[in-house]
């Protein structure tokens, strides 16, 4: 009997794909290198878009063409956030040696939830940096997650497990937590009223407490509406603490968040996706000591630890009610004590993913080519960029500080005498495309006291304090050519 010819998606020309390989690295660098000199963002042709509706294929292609296609119709058209003035959102940029380190880990491919094979190791100790990062106990546990928003519903998950008699998993919410509630301000991130949504609570759980001047939780109004709740025989669970808010930046009055939940036996949780890691600006670190005694905390480390995406972490510091709101061992999972199923205790214990890659690679090597202390100088810097940037709003005529500049975010927008809110909302938006269009620079936008304001925020290890000078000029630029053609 004649047998069949074994199929394999390996190259049939090894030589050929690591010549191919080493074009893709080179052009990367060559990206990297020349990127200050670039647009940073180009509108997306119709002919590409067109090129990229096309149904599956059929039959393959030569890998050099493939990358070719990506060339024309991918590479040219990035969302810009490598480049030294991005500054929409919260993004940040990547390094180098992180990309390379995504790279070894897609070669080694490893799903990183169970078993005893190194890419285990090296995630174990990640999270142990992380809690060492965050001022964390050593038995303390944690996750590496996709990024803020899984870190901030993976936390609440162990918050609203771990209330009352503990029995909720179990149950389910129906008895045991149908009244349950949670606080945190109007200024918290939407994930926090999504996580709400998926666990079972439901919108109307979320108490959302007003702020003051500088959107920082209102303490006092806090307090006001957790004593009305209990009176009316609801279930307080949790305080939701913001360790910079995506719009301004602000900072809740943790230390007295934490100390209201100490008194009223409630899960203090810091959603500081982004604004965590800011604690090793010795300026903030005061502000953000609170931390250090959270029951959890969540943050982005493709943010302010810059490597590339996607990854975040979840600290809990009960290992025990981390564990135990999670852990499952079906028949086919089974641990050994010896072997490939062997290894340390698995990660999906721990978390709602049983497929994982090894997303810890990347902060593994990034924090061994440049220490903690790097990191910190990087944060400071992007912080004193921000500051910058508000002393040269306020020396500008023709510019208005919209909220006090906290951490690294500034919001601002052009005004002119005589103008209504909606031509300086009109104007200021005119100002966010064309600048954008014009492959200058990248803010972003938000609503402040229901007026439209341009927002930049740094999470940008290659920007410069020139850049802010640039931008300034820039808008000014745009927008009085915007009101001479009035």
């Amino acid at each position: 009997m004649k047998n069949e010819t074994d199929q394999s998606l390996d190259p049939q020309d090894w030589e050929s794909m690591r010549q191919l390989g080493h074009q893709m690295i080179d052009d990367l660098v060559d990206y990297w290198k020349g990127i200050r000199d670039e647009k940073i963002w180009k509108p997306i042709p119709q002919e590409v878009k067109k090129a990229l509706e096309t149904s599956i294929p059929e039959k393959g292609e030569d890998p050099k063409k493939v990358y070719e296609d990506f060339k024309q119709n991918v590479f040219p058209y990035n969302k810009g956030n490598v480049h030294p003035r991005f500054f929409a959102w919260i993004q940040g940029t990547g390094t180098p040696l992180g990309t390379f380190a995504d790279l070894l880990a897609s070669g080694m491919n490893p799903n990183t939830t169970i078993g005893e094979h190194s890419a285990m190791y090296v995630d174990r100790q990640v999270v142990n940096w992380c809690k060492e990062l965050m001022g964390f106990p050593s038995d303390a546990s944690g996750i590496l997650v996709s990024g803020g928003s899984m870190a901030n519903i993976t936390a609440l998950a162990v918050a609203r497990n771990s209330h009352g008699e503990g029995n909720i998993r179990e149950k389910g919410l129906v008895g045991n937590g149908e009244n349950l509630l949670l606080y945190c301000s109007t200024e918290t991130h939407s994930c926090i009223q999504k996580a709400a949504e998926i666990l079972g609570l439901g919108t109307d759980s979320v108490r959302m407490i007003p702020v003051n001047a500088n959107f920082e939780m209102k303490v006092d109004l806090l307090e006001e509406q957790i004593q009305a709740d209990l009176a009316a025989g609801l279930s307080p669970f949790a305080i939701v603490g913001t360790a910079g808010t995506v719009n301004t930046g602000a900072i809740d009055p943790l230390d007295e968040l934490l100390e209201i939940a100490k008194k009223y036996k409630l899960w203090f949780h810091v959603d500081g996706a982004y604004g965590a890691l800011a604690r090793l600006d010795p300026i903030y670190a005061s502000r953000l000591v609170a931390l250090e005694e959270a029951d959890s905390v969540a943050f982005d480390l493709h943010k302010w630890l810059y490597v590339p995406y996607e990854v975040g972490c979840t600290l809990i510091r009960d290992a025990k009610n981390h564990r135990d709101a999670f852990a499952f061992t079906p028949n086919y999972l089974l641990q050994e004590k010896r072997g490939l199923s062997g290894g340390p205790d698995p990660i999906s214990h721990y978390g709602f993913e049983l497929s994982r890659g090894f997303k810890a690679l990347k902060i593994w090597m990034s924090l061994k080519e440049h220490g903690w202390k790097k990191y910190a100088q990087m944060i400071a810097q992007n912080n004193r960029q921000a500051e910058y940037l508000g002393r040269l709003v306020d020396s500008h005529a023709q510019l208005q500080l919209m909220a006090p500049v906290s951490m690294s975010i500034t919001c601002f927008r052009m005004v002119q005498e005589g103008m209504s809110e909606e031509e300086i909302r009109d104007l200021n938006r005119e100002i966010l495309v064309r600048i954008q269009e014009e492959g200058i620079a990248s803010p972003s936008s938000t609503i402040l006291n229901g007026k439209y304001t341009l927002r930049v925020a740094n999470v940008n290890q290659r920007t410069r304090f020139e850049d802010m000078d640039i931008l300034v000029d820039e808008v000014l630029r745009i927008g009085n050519e915007i009101l001479s053609k009035k």
